[in-house]
């Protein structure tokens, strides 16, 4: 995620993969549903232009994803949790919290003339919703600071499934994801915090 270039590129060599993947024989009877349940990392980057060294802290989630297989080879895949509480910080001190609520779609390829290991790349779209946000009384009083509410940007994975029993599987997967908001103080702009996180996750998957 750190180019948009890389970003499209893998996004337009996955829509051509689409327009020419075919199921196999073998695998044409697959069932086309596949929920997983993980626990991932989140680990921010933490980067802002706002000179006050903003951060939020890294922490592990729940997660809980449905995906839909077109194709033996295509599928799309919809990330869901719950809205996360972090701590928000200022050169390391905390100075509030915030919830997000970060959903996350994507479209993937799966290689799978390797058995039962199974490995994808995926691209798509994240969305968040930022809420309860809440600073320090002496922040409040100080700067009047807010964040807005919405973020929508570009989320790239990798990731693969390893098929341990009929319709059943692990999972790892790694996902790039583009999470930014606009920081302000007393009602103007005053940079840019971007959490642009990797998210690495490990679980189970059931195939139906």
């Amino acid at each position: 995620m750190r180019t948009p270039s890389l970003a499209s590129a893998l996004t337009l060599a996955l829509a051509a993969i689409a327009g020419t993947a075919l199921p196999s024989a073998a695998q044409a009877d697959e069932a086309p549903w596949l929920v997983r349940v993980r626990a991932v990392n989140l680990d921010p980057a933490n980067k802002d232009s706002t000179g006050l060294d903003l951060s939020i802290n890294s922490k592990v989630i729940p997660e809980f994803d449905v995906s839909y297989f077109f194709t033996p080879e295509i599928a799309a895949e919809l990330v869901l949790t719950y809205p996360q509480k972090q701590t928000i910080r200022s050169a390391g001190a905390d100075i509030g919290s915030l919830k997000h609520l970060p959903p996350t779609l994507t479209l993937q390829y799966h290689y799978n003339a390797l058995g039962a290991f199974k490995p994808y790349l995926g691209a798509g779209i994240n969305y968040t919703r930022f809420s309860n946000v809440n600073f320090a009384p002496a922040v409040e009083t100080a700067l009047q600071p807010s964040l807005k509410k919405n973020s929508v940007g570009l989320a790239l994975q990798v990731g693969f499934d390893y098929e341990i029993a009929r319709n059943w599987v692990v999972n790892f997967d790694v996902k790039k994801v583009q999470i930014r908001t606009d920081v302000s103080s007393f009602g103007t702009k005053a940079g840019e915090f971007k959490v642009d996180p990797w998210l690495i996750g490990a679980g189970v998957g059931w195939r139906f």
